[in-house]
């Protein structure tokens, strides 16, 4: 896509193309008129004092005209004319050099031949040279004022556009309550704009929250049920004499109910501000925390030549919500679990409070890790759980300020980095 240039360079670039146009149509005119101007006098001046020598010739045939400094008769009756002009029609021609001096030469047709007179217009000439430097000198000169005034306005013009741009830009989507100032130079139209804005941010606004209002509600409505379901299954499994089918089913139920209300919580925390959340983080032991995450997983991978390695605990702290930390990484782990058949799953704490999550599983393609999914429960002989889905995952880190990086190759993996929030330095 062709680079779009801004409204400031569009409106110089016209302006000073119409000066430019404009002082170069009037230069053109200039020399047009002059030229114009310059024929006629030539012709004028010359005409009358050819009439005057004629008829001084024709009453008194004896008259001899005596040349001066700038003016000289040429009489071919009398004496060949110049080579400069013995090819020339009758009538004045400009710029005609005769022995090395530039002439103009009115020529005409008397009885017996041809006469010329021939006036030397050298000085004239470097003068008219000296008049058009300075016509040019001028031009420039109007036109760097020109160009700096148009500078100048057209700054003036574009700056509450460029005022209102920059604090467009400024807008944050996950803070309610903004609005667009208008500057005070502001043109009508950009009232216009600006008020259409404002009157958008207002119904997102509301739409926003009444989004977080239905899932708030819907998530609070869910969790009674879901509990429900999970603490009957509970109770029906500590049964000894379950048949094994039953149980497996059982067990299923009991699975989905809890990935269910982990869908719930992560609905619930992406519904709130987060500054709401933020008054609710509490400082966190990464070490601990990740061991129980584990311990609560592992049965995930039964059946599997599969093992989950954790080198143990490494200091590292955090700042967050604990439930909402337990839900991101538990699912991260669920996922690499869920995505590896054989091989070792490497848990680790970077620095100062990155948690990376590296399986040997299938891997994925850029495709599949841009795209939007969610994993449901499987049923059969297959995998079962789910979990939420990176997507989810990926908008809860961007709701709360963390950082989800998924680096991935088809057939050799993925490494997943959750980098989390370090409590301030002690003093």
């Amino acid at each position: 896509m062709a680079a779009r240039s801004s409204l400031r360079r569009r409106i110089l670039i016209g302006l000073l193309g119409y000066a430019f146009v404009l002082t170069l149509a009037v230069i053109v005119h200039g020399v047009v008129v002059n030229e114009h101007a310059e024929a006629l006098v030539w012709q004028t001046l010359l005409d009358s004092e050819m009439d005057h020598i004629q008829q001084r010739l024709r009453e008194d045939p004896g008259y001899r005209w005596v040349d001066t400094s700038s003016m000289a008769l040429l009489d071919g009756r009398t004496a060949p004319l110049p080579a400069e002009l013995r090819g020339l029609p009758p009538g004045v021609h400009d710029e005609v050099f005769i022995g090395g001096i530039e002439r103009v030469a009115l020529i005409r047709e008397v009885d017996g031949g041809r006469i010329a007179l021939a006036l030397d217009i050298t000085d004239l000439e470097r003068r008219e040279v000296d008049m058009w430097l300075t016509v040019m000198g001028s031009a420039v000169t109007t036109m760097v004022l020109v160009s700096l005034a148009v500078f100048w306005g057209v700054d003036r013009l574009v700056r509450p556009l460029t005022i209102v741009a920059s604090r467009i830009g400024a807008l944050k989507p996950d803070q309610p309550g903004q609005r667009i100032d208008v500057p005070d130079r502001a043109t009508t139209e950009l009232v216009v704009i600006t008020d259409a804005l404002n009157d958008y941010l207002r119904r997102n606004d509301a739409f926003v929250e009444r989004e977080r209002a239905f899932i708030d509600m819907a998530s609070h409505e869910l969790r009674t049920p879901i509990a429900v379901i999970a603490g009957a299954s509970e109770i029906a499994l500590e049964q000894a004499d379950m048949p094994v089918p039953v149980r497996r089913q059982l067990g299923r139920i009991r699975g989905t109910a809890r990935d269910v209300e982990s869908l719930v919580s992560m609905l619930l925390v992406l519904a709130k501000d987060p500054s709401r959340l933020a008054r609710a983080a509490e400082r966190i032991p990464l070490g601990p925390l990740i061991a129980e995450i584990i311990e609560q997983h592992g049965h995930l991978s039964q059946g599997k030549d599969l093992s989950i390695a954790f080198p143990g605990d490494s200091g590292a702290e955090v700042v967050a919500p604990l439930p909402v930390l337990q839900t991101a990484i538990g699912n991260l782990l669920r996922n690499a679990i869920e995505n590896s058949d054989r091989g070792t799953i490497e848990v680790r704490v970077e620095a100062p409070a990155t948690v990376v999550i590296s399986d040997p599983g299938h891997g994925m393609t850029p495709e599949e890790i841009s795209a939007i999914y969610a994993r449901l429960a499987r049923g059969g002989g297959e995998r079962m759980g789910g979990g939420i889905g990176l997507d989810l995952i990926a908008r809860l880190c961007e709701h709360l300020g963390w950082t989800l990086e998924v680096r991935s190759d088809a057939g050799r993996g993925t490494v997943a980095r959750l980098v989390l929030p370090a409590p301030p330095a002690d003093p």
